[in-house]
């Protein structure tokens, strides 16, 4: 209105600023049908295409469809989902139906309490099992009761084995007197080394002198039954007072057979390993 108001002035007042006035009037003329024709929206001369020509009165239907006026609204508008949704928290998955029906009776109940105690029961059994293996293991952990075996003579007995040999050993207290196979051993055997392994375990233990011992090997050779006198005597001596004499005797490896044995001869062979002599021609 401004500018028309002004347009208008100067065309009664300046003649001069008639062609300028006279633009004036026509662009907003111009701006006046753009703005107000049903061609607003769009940017040619071209009527606009179907998908454009909407019916008259579109808009104000429209507006009174979202006020709530009934008046001039188009009849053949369906609602799709009919009925009170004023609470928006309710949904058909709460309700019991949804889940398979309504909810548990009494029996259904009873069952549920008796796979209950049949699981607790499992339970308790299980945790029996369970502490009745733990007290095994405590009891297997627990060092065996050893008693000294001796019999009526006041005579321990050892039983001991080396390669081929065997040797069958008897100690009472006494004076340190050594017999073997009814003769000194002394005269059993020559040898410093096979006289001293058979005091060996006498010597570990501190009981040199205090007890006598009758031996009776057989088998093998003199080696052998050296090492097999030496067995039986940790034996006998194992017998007669576990408490006292095992410990040593175990930590020196005493009570320990010795498993290594002469290798078989292998045919092709001179002996187990020995190959015969290489000739040339």
């Amino acid at each position: 209105m401004a500018s028309s108001l002004m347009s208008r002035r100067l065309v009664a007042k300046a003649p001069f600023a008639q062609p300028i006035a006279r633009k004036c009037l026509q662009s907003e003329v111009v701006n006046y049908q753009l703005n107000h024709s049903p061609l607003a929206r769009s940017f040619s001369s071209r009527p606009p295409p179907p998908r454009l020509r909407f019916p008259p009165g579109f808009d104000s239907i429209a507006q009174r469809a979202v006020r709530g006026d009934q008046d001039n609204v188009r009849p053949h508008v369906v609602t799709l989902f009919p009925g009170d949704f004023s609470d928006d928290s309710d949904s058909i998955f709460d309700t019991e139906e949804a889940y398979g029906g309504e909810r548990k009776n009494a029996a259904s109940a009873a069952d549920d309490d008796d796979k209950t105690a049949k699981i607790m029961e499992e339970l308790k059994f299980l945790e029996q099992q369970a502490a009745a293996k733990k007290q095994r293991w405590l009891d297997n952990n627990e060092p065996p009761v050893r008693v000294s075996e001796i019999d009526e003579r006041g005579r321990a007995y050892g039983r001991g084995g080396r390669k081929t040999a065997s040797a069958r050993v008897w100690i009472q207290p006494g004076f340190g007197q050594v017999l073997v196979n009814k003769r000194p051993f002394v005269e059993y055997f020559a040898r410093q080394s096979d006289r001293d392994l058979i005091l060996e375990p006498l010597v570990v233990t501190e009981t040199c002198g205090k007890f006598d011992v009758t031996i009776m090997v057989q088998s093998g050779g003199l080696t052998g039954q050296a090492g097999a006198a030496r067995h039986g005597v940790a034996n006998a001596l194992n017998h007669y007072n576990p408490d006292l004499y095992r410990y040593p005797l175990k930590r020196m490896g005493f009570l320990t057979r010795d498993a290594r044995m002469v290798e078989r001869k292998v045919v092709g062979r001179v002996k187990a390993r020995k190959s015969p002599q290489w000739v040339r021609r």
